[in-house]
C-alpha cells in the first residue's frame, strides 16, 4: 500500500480509470459482435452499428487507450467483412 498521500491519490486514480477503460472495451466488444451477428439479415441496421463502431472506435484512439493501428486494423477488417456480406 501506499504510504504518502501523492501516491495514495494515484491509486485511487487508476482505480477509477481502469474501470472506465474496461467499460468502454466492452462496449466495443459489443458493438462488434451485434454488428457481425446482424450484417447478413438487416443491411440497414448493420451499416448503422458499423458507424457507431467506428466512431467509438476513433474515439479510444483519441483518448489514448487503443492505438491508432490497432484501430485501423478493427475498422479495416469490420469493412472488409460488411462488404464480403453484402455482395451476397
Amino acid at each position: 500500500m501506499p504510504n504518502k498521500p501523492a501516491a495514495k491519490k494515484a491509486l485511487r486514480q487508476t482505480k477509477t480509470r481502469t474501470v472506465k477503460n474496461a467499460k468502454e472495451k466492452n462496449k466495443i466488444k459489443e458493438i462488434l459482435k451485434k454488428t457481425v451477428k446482424v450484417m447478413s439479415t438487416t443491411p440497414d441496421k448493420t451499416l448503422e452499428l458499423t458507424k457507431d463502431f467506428q466512431q467509438k472506435v476513433d474515439k479510444a484512439v483519441k483518448a489514448g487507450w487503443m492505438k491508432a493501428n490497432t484501430a485501423a486494423r478493427k475498422k479495416s477488417r469490420l469493412a472488409k467483412a460488411l462488404k464480403k456480406a453484402l455482395k451476397k
